[in-house]
């Protein structure tokens, strides 16, 4: 068929109609411009003719119309489906021919331009007839069908037809939920109920899928409850779900609405779509088995579920989900399952979700145990007869391979032939007299025969063979022969020379080696490892070296050593070009030396790290294109192509200089809808036909309308869009041979883009960087790593200024240095010079600005650094044992070499006069005594990295220098350094001696007290601690220092006041028990007494606690730290208690008064107060130390309490009291405002008021009191907290069991009422008589004071209400209190 030069697309529609007029048509297909058949032939079925509806008129015949539509511009097709979808139908015949119906239209073959080719696909529900892909040329590149399927891509659009055709019929089980009762006639088959609902429930079915393409029929299979879920099935071709979509509305529309059907609910599960298939057939433990679920339906969405372990398969070491999409046509869903065992076996669900659709089938596998037989152990005598060992395996397979090993006191190999057919193995040996050592007993081999099955399974069987020499057969006579032959060859072994003798023993350990047989060849980026096995286990050095001499690093190869045999496996995780080459494994024993070699090919492909592609993200008008290319820095063969979403696009070609890029113009109106997200990638593909992906770049289509920023450099985007986009592409200044690195972060505002973030590394640096990246790759990197040294601080020197301007600078040196850190197994006086002089530049003032930049995009580049200049100094070896010290303006370094004998005490100085800083570092004789000879101390001080390391800010600042001492050795045995900073008092606070732990913060870093001790000595801090590291002082201004005058007023302070505190709550609970039955008569007095005790506990168990964590830690730091989180957690429960018991008595008050007419019962009061006073504590102390204590970070350093520095964890104890405070506060306005003018009606009877004023009282007290121990407590956190605030939260917060007993308790008028008559009955009956005499006009306290007096008005001690008589009871008062009784 031939296209118009200016046709870009053309695509098939598919038209069914209905008409009641026969007509008489050509059967010969008109495919362009229309194509129109008529499947009426006498005799034969219609092929594509629907079905005939029987009505007293003629029968009205289907039809089917393909019309061929061509467009020059593609962007016409998306308009045209979007209208499409949205007819409804049937539709109905005009006026010219009312007859006919149109009762579908669907989209089945789009042809687009490919390069110089016309590609033709299927819609989704269609295919090419088999007749159309036997004589056409396939899509080969864009047809990745698996085997069986029908092709899905044709080059070129069949002149005559047929086009895509509709794919066989499937059986859909469907169902639909009706909104109404579900009644048990509808289990009945029989009954008029389900057989009325059957009918009315088919006929619409039957009106809404007769739409869908080569629909069978529809047919209702039952009802279950859910309100009434319908099921049926619905024989039809592959819908599309917007077709299905359509249908589900048509049949809601037809069926009447007294059913109320949900048209969300339909589901649909579908038949004869998925063919599922287990590979191998017959399954072995440890074998690799894959199941492959294929189907026709579009969509990734697919899981993977175990029947037997009840849950969905998720991607992990042993399972592993691969889900792809094929040609746009197939998906394809792979289960891999790695060393399978018998509990893997059972059925396996793949299931794939579309829309309402769900594709499922099932397999069961089986897993089988290989059974292996074997000859009998066996006897052999070493006279040179063949000798034949027999394996068989149970199971008739095709095994990939079967191995003979042996293991034993000698070694007599032999030769293996195995059977395919009966899948048997025969390993058949000789034993001469010379293979045997005589010995009585004989010597035992063990010989393994092992199976592997093609997909990794592996079973074995040992067979024992005893050999058993020549003459140990023989008489006793021969052993005596024997005996003397021996000791003659001993005589003439004892006379030879020293120098033959030592020939000798080196010919006796002449090792056989055995290298992995298998031919080598890999792509870059893939693992190899050669396994090297000597057949004797003594030997002096084992090593692997190149063709050329060079050593390989040892971190690529390790070497085990067995009783009868040694092996070295080198193992290459990352290859690179550098590996290709031949190998030589070398044993050596003295001057005997053995050697065995392996060439290994390693073919060029880019790693995935190295290709740099263009955008990294981008946004595109819906109808605009973008230009996308990836660049490596080689001009290699490739194979690349562009991978969008499951497409695949050739790539054009670039080469510039070293640099090849690979170009592709993106169409956004080609393929894809709008708007929409995209991710592209090229797959270089090399020739051993290995291949790599890219990093993806996400490409966004938007509407044109939304985009206002356009820079032809840049891109496009919307408003507030941040854009990451690679410097080397960013038209920067820079050297052809050498790239730009980094990245630059552009951000459109109005219609411009922005600078956010230049992170760009410069040409010399980023090639360093590279450089490095290969290193840590390369076999050879510790002979390298001086020159990479050298040049590195070399071009740092050159490029100073750019550090000092450009952060991405900067983070590159830092992580060339961390790479370079992990190389070297020694670092010798030339490479350290290197090193110091790098740091020494980055550490210089002004590239302090641009650390603080850096810090505030990755914080933990100061503490990678400080951890790197350590991995440096513990590799420093002297090459003549030598002292060293390096000197310079912003880092200094000293060593010492522990010597043999006694050693001298170690002591370094370092000062810095630029900074005004200085230090020294001391190691006693004792702790250096420890130290193997031969080990280096080595200690360095910077300056400058104080003000880098990331620090709280908000609580103390290094205030020194950082110095930094390491070992060469392990340290094994207990050990001290001290150290001696200088004080600057300048800053005023307390100096700590702190280390750097590199564990704190996310393993970010941080400062760290443990295990140092800090003492000040006029202008010097004296620091000692038990480990060593780098260490600094920090000036902490909030904390009293231990030895200060206030610091121990405090302590004095504390334990005073916390024993009176636990003695009155003691008191308090003891007062509470003995007046118990005579303050609690009413449920006011009751619950208030409830809650005073449980307050009191409460406090009296926290005290507890708090004595017990004083002992467990003393001013430096925590004894235990488990008993220490215990006490913690203990005191932070117990102290909310009190406060949330607070809470509970207020709220308590609040409802007997305002909600007057409601009552509970009390077990009710009781069951709300204790899940409020004691629930919601523990919730929040639980999630508390559930959130900080996995960090470790739930308790202070030096405190058993809870953390503020790290994770401001005492706000979880701050916050609800503090919040408690006020609502108590609150209530106690409200309360006393109420008492002091009450509603009409709201009278209360006087022995409720009276508990009600008590209430209010001891919360008005008591709240105050509390919330303001913690006020001053939250103040004594902050900087520069004045020593006031710390001595009254003190005070108040160790009387506070006092306060509780005097005003929660004692200041009770019913109490003191219950005492006096417990103690004093005779005295109490006198002073009630004339209590009763003065009226109710008497306080509570006889205080006569004009003070007194307005304190106890305060509180409504005044003759308003007689608290202290009994109630009168008359009918006036019961009609009063009758309402208000409600409360008690």
């Amino acid at each position: 068929m031939k296209y118009p030069r200016r046709t870009t697309l053309c695509f098939m529609i598919i038209v069914i109609y209905s008409s009641l007029v026969t007509k008489t048509l050509n059967s010969q297909s008109i495919v362009h411009p229309l194509n129109l058949r008529e499947h009426e032939l006498a005799g034969e079925e219609p092929l594509r003719q629907k079905r005939a509806v029987a009505t007293s008129r003629p029968a009205a015949k289907e039809y089917t119309v393909d019309i061929e539509i061509s467009l020059e511009n593609a962007s016409f097709l998306d308009p045209i489906k979007a209208y499409l979808n949205s007819l409804s139908f049937p539709i109905q015949g005009n006026d010219t021919d009312p007859a006919t119906n149109i009762l579908s239209i669907e989209l089945t073959t789009v042809c687009r331009p490919t390069g110089n080719e016309i590609w033709c696909s299927c819609e989704t529900g269609y295919r090419w007839p088999q007749e159309q892909c036997l004589p056409n040329v396939t899509c080969q590149d864009h047809d990745n069908s698996p085997a069986g399927h029908h092709c899905n891509c044709l080059k070129g659009l069949p002149p005559r037809g047929p086009f895509c055709q509709l794919r066989g019929a499937v059986t859909l089980r469907m169902s639909v939920r009706l909104n109404v009762g579900f009644q048990e006639e509808l289990r009945n088959t029989s009954s008029a109920l389900y057989r009325s609902y059957k009918t009315d429930l088919e006929t619409a079915f039957w009106k809404g899928y007769s739409i869908l393409p080569g629909f069978i029929l529809v047919t209702v299979t039952g009802f279950r409850p859910g309100s009434v879920v319908v099921t049926y099935a619905v024989k039809t071709t592959t819908p599309s779900p917007g077709l299905m979509q359509k249908a589900n509305a048509l049949v809601a529309q037809n069926l009447n609405q007294t059913y109320k059907m949900d048209y969300n609910s339909f589901q649909a599960v579908a038949s004869n779509e998925t063919k599922f298939s287990v590979i191998p057939e017959i399954i072995f433990e440890g074998d690799t088995v894959t199941l492959v679920c294929e189907t026709e339906v579009l969509s990734s969405n697919v899981s993977w579920h175990h029947v037997g372990k009840r849950s969905d398969i998720q991607n992990s070491s042993r399972f592993w989900v691969d889900t792809v999409v094929l040609n746009n046509m197939t998906s394809v869903s792979r289960l891999t399952i790695y060393n399978i065992t018998k509990k893997d076996a059972g059925e396996y669900i793949c299931k794939l979700t579309l829309d309402i659709f769900e594709y499922e089938s099932r397999k069961k596998i089986n897993i089988t145990p290989i059974q292996i037989f074997s000859s009998e152990d066996m006897r052999v005598t070493c006279d040179n007869n063949p000798v034949s060992l027999n394996c068989c395996s149970e199971i008739n397979v095709n095994w990939s391979r079967v191995e003979w090993k042996q293991e034993g006191e000698i070694s007599i190999p032999g030769n293996s032939e195995t059977e395919s057919d009966s899948s048997c193995s025969r390993y058949t040996l000789k034993a001469d007299g010379t293979q045997c050592p005589s010995g009585s007993a004989g010597r035992t081999v063990i010989y393994t025969c092992e199976f592997i099955s093609a997909h990794g399974a592996r079973g074995s069987k040992d067979i024992e063979v005893t050999f058993i020499s020549v003459g140990d057969k023989s008489s006793h006579k021969g052993e005596v022969h024997e005996f003397l032959r021996h000791v003659m060859e001993m005589s003439t072994v004892q006379s030879t020379t020293g120098n033959s003798l030592e020939t000798s023993k080196a010919q006796e350990q002449q090792a056989n080696l055995t290298i992995t047989p298998d031919p080598i060849s890999v792509s870059e980026g893939q693992n190899f490892s050669i396994k090297c096995i000597s057949d004797v286990s003594n030997y002096d050095e084992v090593y692997w070296k190149t063709s050329a001499g060079i050593k390989i690093y040892q971190r690529f190869y390790t070497t085990r050593r067995y009783p009868d045999k040694a092996e070295s496996v080198l193992t290459v995780r990352t290859s690179t070009r550098e590996w290709n080459g031949t190998y030589h494994c070398v044993f050596r024993y003295k001057n005997s030396y053995s050697i065995a070699t392996k060439d290994v090919t390693v073919h060029p492909l880019p790693l995935e790290p190295n290709i740099m592609v263009d955008p990294l993200e981008a946004t595109i008008p819906c109808d605009g294109s973008l230009p996308l290319k990836c660049c490596v820095e080689e001009d290699e063969d490739y194979r690349v192509t562009f991978q969008v979403d499951s497409l695949s696009f050739p790539a054009a070609k670039e080469v510039n200089g070293k640099q090849a890029c690979y170009k592709f113009n993106f169409m956004a109106n080609s393929a894809f809808l709008c708007p929409k997200h995209i991710d592209v990638s090229c797959h270089f593909t090399n020739d051993a036909d290995n291949s790599v992906h890219s990093p993806s770049m996400k490409l966004h289509l938007v509407p044109g309308e939304n985009i206002t920023c356009q820079d032809p450099d840049i891109g496009s985007g919307e408003p507030g869009k941040i854009i990451h986009k690679l410097c080397q592409f960013s038209h920067l200044p820079s050297s052809p041979g050498s790239p730009m690195g980094g990245i630059m972060t552009y951000k459109c505002v109005g219609s411009q883009w922005q600078l956010k973030r230049n992170d760009c590394i410069s040409a010399p640096i980023n090639s360093l960087l590279q450089q490095a990246k290969a290193l840590i790759k390369s076999p050879c990197q510790d002979k390298k790593l001086p020159t990479y040294l050298k040049n590195l601080s070399d071009s740092t020197e050159k490029v100073v200024h750019e550090v000092s301007l450009y952060p991405g600078n900067l983070g590159a040196i830092i992580n060339i240095l961390d790479l370079f850190s992990t190389i070297p197994g020694q670092v010798n006086s030339e490479m350290m010079k290197h090193i110091l002089s790098t740091v020494n530049v980055i550490l210089n003032k002004p590239v302090l600005n641009t650390w603080k930049v850096l810090q505030q995009q990755q914080t933990n580049h100061s503490s990678q650094l400080l951890d790197s200049m350590e991995r440096f100094s513990q590799a420093l070896q002297s090459e003549d044992s030598t002292d060293l010290s390096f000197c310079q303006s912003n880092v200094q370094m000293k060593t010492m070499v522990i010597k043999s004998g006694t050693p001298k005490p170690y002591k370094q100085i370092f000062l810095f006069p630029d900074y005004d800083l200085g230090g020294n570092v001391a190691i006693d004789e004792y702790h250096l005594g420890h130290l193997q000879p031969g080990a280096s101390i080595v200690t360095m001080a910077f300056p400058t990295l104080k003000t880098i390391l990331a620090q709280n800010a908000q609580r103390n600042s290094a205030n020194s220098l950082v110095m930094t001492t390491t070992v060469s050795h392990k340290i094994t045995m207990p050990f001290r350094i001290s150290m001696t900073f200088k004080n600057n008092k300048s800053l005023g606070g307390k100096p700590q001696c702190v280390f750097w732990n590199f564990t704190l913060a996310n393993h970010t870093g941080g400062w760290d007290s443990s295990g140092c001790y800090t003492k000040v000595d006029g202008d010097s801090v004296l620091c000692s601690c038990d480990h060593i590291t780098s260490f600094s002082i920090l000036m902490s201004p909030d904390t009293p220092d231990p030895d200060s005058l206030l610091k121990i007023l405090l302590d004095i302070i504390s334990y005073i006041g916390l024993c009176f505190s636990i003695l009155s709550l003691a008191a308090c609970l003891v007062v509470e028990a003995v007046v118990w039955k005579s303050v609690t008569k009413n449920r006011t007095s009751y619950m208030r007494h409830i809650c005073i005790v449980n307050i009191a506990a409460s406090l009296l168990v926290a005290d507890i606690w708090f004595i017990v964590a004083s002992t467990i830690r003393d001013h430096h730091y925590v004894l235990n730290e488990t008993a220490c989180v215990a006490a913690t957690f203990f005191i932070h429960f117990f102290y909310l208690s009190v406060f949330f018991w607070m809470l509970t008595l207020g709220l308590m008050l609040f409802y007997r008064l305002v909600f007057i007419l409601h009552d509970a019962s009390k077990s009710f009061q009781k069951a709300i107060a204790f899940s409020l006073g004691y629930g919601c504590p523990l919730i929040i102390s639980v999630i508390t130390v559930g959130v900080t204590q996995p960090q470790e970070v739930y308790t202070r350093k030096n405190a058993c309490w809870l953390n503020w520095e790290d994770t401001k964890a005492l706000l979880a104890f701050v916050i609800p009291a503090l919040i408690i405070v006020v609502v108590n506060m609150t209530i106690t306005v409200v309360v006393i405002t109420k008492i002091l003018r009450p509603s009409i009606g709201d009278k209360p009877n006087k022995q409720e008021k009276s508990s009600l004023f008590q209430i209010s009282k001891s919360i008005g007290v008591l709240t105050p009191l509390l919330g303001l121990t913690w006020g001053f407590g939250l103040a004594t956190v902050f900087q520069g907290s004045n020593a006031v605030f710390h001595i009254v939260f003190t005070l108040l917060n160790a009387f506070q069991g006092l306060f509780i007993l005097l005003f929660g308790c004692l200041w009770d008028q019913k109490v003191q009422e219950a005492l006096l008559k417990k103690f004093s009955l005779s005295r109490w009956s006198s002073q009630h008589s004339k209590s009763t005499s003065l009226g109710s006009s008497t306080p509570v306290f006889s205080m006569s004071s004009p003070i007194s007096r307005r304190f106890n008005n305060l509180f409504g001690k005044t003759g308003t209400y007689n608290v202290s008589t009994p109630e009168t009871t008359s009918t006036s008062m019961e009609n009063t209190s009758s309402a208000y009784s409600l409360l008690n």
